[in-house]
């Protein structure tokens, strides 16, 4: 008797699957996350930005955070990015030149400062003016920053610190890292007396504090800009695009410091 009601059961959900079939039904599958290639310095922002968009809408973004030239590098070699956010302009510039991006999709999203940090408890004290003599301050240790030829912190910095006549006295003195979340935690761990990061990324870390912020004129305008990939086919890129752009998502990138441009119009 049980065999045989085990017998018109698969029968039944067998007719029932065909009939589902039949009738164009497909079998439900689980939606392909949105890959977002972001600056190193976003981390904290865009996590969160992410998980309230995920919690909004049910749909899910995987985030690769690292240095805007190495992500552009990668996207380049093709590297399968639906979104790409940039810590400068110049980054952006070199994917749209490989013809990398969305047409129509490129906007410039947030903007940031430039600081000089040291460790929580150090006794340290910098005018950032010209004639500055950094090598004088840093004593036996060196400057912690992005590489000063790829990655935008880095060149920022350097940017910064030749317009204050400061580059010469400390250019064979830099612990150059990867990225500018590698150079705050050189500094966070003492490794390194000075670092110049972004004001964002010394918010994120309370084992170092800002010594002195970089005149906005000492550098280039540290913009970042965000595009949709040419190659991407995720049909959830677009949207997240348009959550980060939105007021929704506003709070959480000023909460970590960044200013969000345009965002007077944005109401």
């Amino acid at each position: 008797m049980k065999q045989t009601k085990r017998m018109l059961l698969g029968v039944v959900l067998g007719a029932m699957g065909s009939l589902g079939l039949a009738r164009g039904v497909a079998p439900a599958r689980a939606e392909t996350p949105v890959v977002v290639f972001a600056a190193a310095s976003l981390k904290n922002a865009l996590d969160e930005a992410a998980a309230a968009w995920t919690k909004e809408t049910g749909k899910t973004a995987k985030i690769s955070y690292a240095a805007s030239s190495a992500l552009a590098k990668q996207i380049e070699a093709g590297a399968p990015a639906d979104l790409f956010v940039s810590a400068d302009l110049a980054w952006m510039d070199y994917v749209a030149g490989k013809d990398g991006l969305k047409p129509g999709t490129r906007a410039n999203l947030l903007r940031n400062a430039l600081v000089l940090i040291a460790p929580k408890d150090a006794p340290v004290a910098v005018d950032l003016k010209p004639g500055l003599d950094l090598a004088k301050v840093l004593g036996d240790g060196r400057i912690a920053m992005g590489n000063v030829e790829a990655v935008p912190a880095g060149k920022y910095g350097k940017a910064a610190l030749e317009n204050l006549g400061a580059w010469e006295g400390v250019k064979g003195r830099v612990a150059q890292a990867e990225n500018v979340r590698a150079a705050l935690l050189l500094v966070a761990r003492g490794e390194a007396p000075l670092g110049i990061v972004y004001a964002t990324d010394a918010v994120s870390d309370p084992s170092v504090k800002v010594v002195a912020t970089f005149p906005a004129a000492s550098h280039p305008p540290v913009i970042y800009p965000v595009a949709l990939t040419k190659d991407s086919t995720n049909p959830d890129a677009a949207a997240l695009l348009a959550y980060l752009r939105s007021p929704a998502a506003r709070s959480f990138f000023e909460r970590q410091g960044f200013s969000v441009i345009g965002a007077e119009n944005r109401t």
